[in-house]
């Protein structure tokens, strides 16, 4: 299992905290062997990735990119923009660093597999696995 956090910001990232939360998630999918780098950008940033990738042109809280070949070294990648999560928690209530752990295991989902946006029962199959990791967060 190989993970990479890569903060890109001037933001404070719990690199640590964040490294345990991926490997949970990899390891409670049975997906140890995965190679995930994680990388927190500027909104500026992430609206360019949206845009390019989704063709939609505003930042967005997490964009997840599954790899594309078997290679031994290459990483699947989510991409996080704290500030986006940030105006997000403050709708959730919940205190930033866990919106930002629920937000990572969302990506992390993503790339593993998962889509919410195929089918109810998928969507619903998602949560599932969302909420059971993100009650394992401290």
């Amino acid at each position: 299992m190989a993970i990479e956090i890569n903060n890109l910001t001037n933001f404070a990232v719990d690199k640590k905290f964040f490294l345990g939360v991926a490997k949970k998630v990899l390891k409670g999918e049975n997906r140890g062997t995965e190679h995930v780098s994680v990388a927190f950008v500027s909104p500026q940033e992430m609206q360019k990735l949206n845009k390019k990738y989704r063709h939609k042109d505003k930042p967005t809280d997490v964009l997840s990119f599954e790899k594309v070949s078997d290679f031994k070294d290459e990483h699947s990648e989510v991409v996080i923009c704290p500030f986006v999560v940030r105006d997000m928690a403050k709708d959730s209530l919940l205190p930033l660093k866990k919106e930002l752990a629920k937000t990572l295991i969302h990506g992390i989902l993503h790339v593993l597999g998962y889509d919410h946006e195929l089918s109810l029962s998928e969507e619903n199959r998602m949560r599932e696995r969302e909420e059971h990791y993100f009650s394992k967060v401290k």
